[in-house]
């Protein structure tokens, strides 16, 4: 639903307008109270230029009070007590002569603090909200343009311009799929990914056949798609014995995966930590003597099915462990998708302290529909390296509650929008994602294949 800033505006100047009518109809004792404005009543062109003018856009916070939750609107500069700018007062005097002016508030008077704020944040999408007293605002027509360029800047110069996606549908995708998804369709799966532009696709994982039926192809898949130029397949290997059958079907570049909680690696690799760290120190030193790059996984890193919240300081340890066994990158897992921007950026600054940004990726699972907003706030912190899976595929065997990974479509259009480079055609990606979806028999995951398959057969109607 789009906005309507000056509608609303102009509906509340006639009901005050209105208000001053019923007044007046008093003062010179009119015959009816009922009587309608008359033309000579209506705010004039001049004043109507002048509405315009000041509703180009609804009020949006300081850039030294800019936060989570605040409102990010184009158009004025406010501060947190909800007055305005008023570099200029020829208009609100004339224009707005009901402006009621907000009393100054004492540390102490929370309460209306609060209501305050609800008012503020009813401002959203330029629309007024009337039930918080809009007449509480104070207007200038005038915007701070050099606020609004610094609040841009500080929003966007963390934002790096080529973000690299590494595409994990065919393996973490496919996984947790119940019925066994022919090896054709993943290699077909896999050589549409790449047609994409995507250059980082996951494709298959060399674990035990006893514990993921759906990958006991890995030697099949690997061996039709590791000729494919300029491609990088990494494979997820758990142990030494999958590191060997791995680089015996052709493996280039092998991945492992730990995880910060205790219990979820018990579950999942049947081991503690500690032990999981030993086994793949022993797959880092193979991969270095073959020169084969190696990639580590740090699961649950904001919370685990089990055990609950995770502290980053276990996600740090865990992953200055990786690095310092060789990994090139680390990618942090939010296995179950529990994470919110409040915990991520913690989790974030912990992990940082111990490991360069640029050697980390961030992965998460969209169960809550936070993996945007996540994505967000760790491309603002220096991240430029971002799991996905196309058609949001995915899920976790030994996590209870995981959904899918975020939806490689819906990265790539939010990326688009923020004018970061990933080299992906949106259109072949989302034809990607309509195979798969097709062939497992259920709509995409993706909000963006979703709403353009909308809008397509909208305009095929016409």
């Amino acid at each position: 639903m789009g906005f309507e800033p000056y509608p609303s505006l102009l509906r509340f100047f006639l009901r005050t307008l209105l208000g001053f009518s019923f007044l007046l109809t008093i003062h010179i004792a009119m015959s009816s109270l009922e009587e309608p404005l008359g033309l000579d009543k209506l705010p004039s062109m001049n004043t109507m230029d002048r509405i315009q003018r000041f509703s180009s856009g609804a009020c949006r916070p300081r850039v030294d009070n800019l936060g989570m939750g605040q409102c990010w609107i184009d158009g004025r500069s406010c501060s947190t007590s909800n007055s305005c700018n008023e570099d200029n007062e020829e208009y609100t005097a004339e224009t707005f002569p009901w402006r009621r002016h907000t009393r100054s508030l004492s540390r102490g008077d929370s309460f209306n603090q609060k209501n305050m704020t609800m008012g503020r944040n009813s401002m959203k999408f330029g629309m007024i909200d009337n039930s918080f007293c809009a007449s509480d605002y104070h207007y200038s027509p005038k915007s701070n343009n050099k606020n609004i360029q610094d609040m841009a800047f500080r929003f966007m110069k963390g934002i790096p311009k080529f973000v690299k996606i590494v595409e994990v549908g065919p393996r973490d995708g496919l996984q947790n799929e119940k019925n066994i998804v022919p090896t054709d369709v993943k290699i077909e799966l896999i050589h549409r990914l790449a047609s994409s532009g995507l250059s980082v696709i996951e494709a298959t994982s060399f674990v035990s056949p006893k514990w993921v039926p759906q990958l006991a192809d890995a030697k099949d898949v690997m061996q039709a798609v590791h000729n494919l130029g300029g491609i990088r397949l990494p494979v997820l290997t758990p142990n030494l014995k999958g590191f060997e059958a791995a680089i015996a079907a052709g493996a280039r570049e092998v991945a492992i995966f730990a995880a910060a909680s205790e219990s979820f690696t018990k579950s999942n690799i049947n081991c503690s930590i500690g032990e999981s760290l030993a086994r793949y120190r022993a797959v880092t030193r193979a991969a270095k003597e073959l020169s084969i790059p190696v990639r580590g996984y740090v699961s649950c890193v904001i919370g685990c099915p089990v055990e609950g919240p995770i502290a980053p300081s276990k996600v740090a340890y865990v992953a200055k462990e990786l690095y310092d066994m060789g990994c090139f990158e680390i990618s942090l897992g939010d296995t179950i998708g529990v994470g919110t921007p409040g915990t991520v950026v913690p989790m974030l600054l912990a992990v940082m302290a111990v490991v360069p940004a640029e050697k980390l990726a961030v992965h998460f699972h969209d169960t809550y529909g936070q993996s945007l907003p996540n994505i967000l706030v760790s491309l603002q912190m220096g991240i430029s390296a971002v799991d996905s899976s196309v058609s949001g595929l995915g899920g976790c065997p030994y996590a209870k509650g995981a959904s899918g990974n975020v939806a490689t479509e819906d990265v790539v259009y939010m990326l688009n929008g923020l004018g970061v480079n990933t080299n992906v055609d949106l259109g072949k990606l989302m034809s990607a994602g309509e195979f798969i979806s097709k062939h497992l028999g259920r709509p995409s995951g993706s909000k963006t294949a979703v709403a353009f398959s909308r809008v397509t057969a909208d305009a095929s109607k016409i």
